[in-house]
């Protein structure tokens, strides 16, 4: 049973990888690089096999998670961002955003402490600075590294060679999670405690974009296409700290494409 839960896991995960960092939000801009599809007709196939994955187990997930009382949501979703600044702390650190490190420091301690741990967002409430969440993924992007090929992972969903290496980073460099204190008594939180909350955010994700998968699906000509665009798109606006241009493409919720002008 526990070897089923772990699985059943690591599974969700791919609804956080699917959309790095859109948070709730689907959108594409209008410019873009080409995208070097080298494995297309191999993403393709798991493309498919992912989708029979989210079909079967991560949306009716996601429904019943959205059955369950707005506060237990957004409680979640919080305490779930929360523990991202353990990843985004040292990458704003690498990519010498010192400033912004100290801001994201003070912020889990704040959150982790008067947040209950997290579940209320009260650096918010305090006026901190919108949270951006960084990776090593952007980390090496920010460094000069281009994505390299387009690759569909088996249940991890859509990345490229780099974000692919980046999220071996994530796991294995270091720990990120190590040395978070619980209760100020060093209790280390541990890598099961990552998946949960990967599987966790995942979960928050698809349910927040049911209707707006739904759509993107239906009025896609190319599915995987589009999908593959958003999130190469959404990589690249990650990577440039959403420094975008004055005209975006979004879609979210149920609504239409609707093209909007940024003032």
């Amino acid at each position: 049973m526990l070897k089923f839960l772990k699985l059943t896991f690591v599974i969700l995960i791919f609804c956080t990888n699917s959309f790095a960092g859109a948070d709730g939000e689907l959108d594409l801009s209008k410019d873009s690089k080409p995208i070097k599809d080298c494995f297309e007709p191999l993403n393709r196939a798991t493309f498919a096999l992912n989708q029979s994955l989210d079909e079967a187990i991560i949306e009716p997930l996601a429904k019943g998670y959205r059955k369950l009382p707005d506060p237990v949501q957004r409680g979640t979703k919080n305490a779930v961002t929360n523990l991202s600044n353990l990843i985004t702390i040292p990458n704003n650190v690498l990519q010498g955003d010192i400033k912004m490190a100290l801001i994201n420091t003070g912020r889990l301690v704040v959150n982790t402490t008067l947040g209950l741990l997290g579940t209320i967002d009260v650096a918010n409430k305090m006026g901190f600075p919108k949270y951006e969440k960084e990776d090593y993924g952007q980390t090496l992007g920010v460094w000069g590294i281009g994505p390299g090929c387009y690759v569909v992972l088996p249940v991890l969903g859509p990345s490229t060679i780099r974000d692919t290496a980046g999220s071996f980073a994530n796991v294995l460099g270091g720990d990120p999670w190590y040395n978070a204190s619980v209760h100020g008594n060093n209790e280390f939180l541990n890598k099961e405690i990552f998946i949960v909350s990967k599987a966790l955010n995942g979960i928050d994700f698809r349910a927040n974009n049911i209707e707006s998968l739904e759509n993107l699906e239906k009025n896609s000509i190319d599915f995987y296409a589009s999908v593959r665009s958003l999130y190469t798109q959404d990589r690249e606006n990650k990577i440039k700290n959403n420094q975008r241009g004055n005209i975006e493409v979004l879609y979210k919720d149920d609504q239409d494409w609707e093209e909007v002008e940024n003032q």
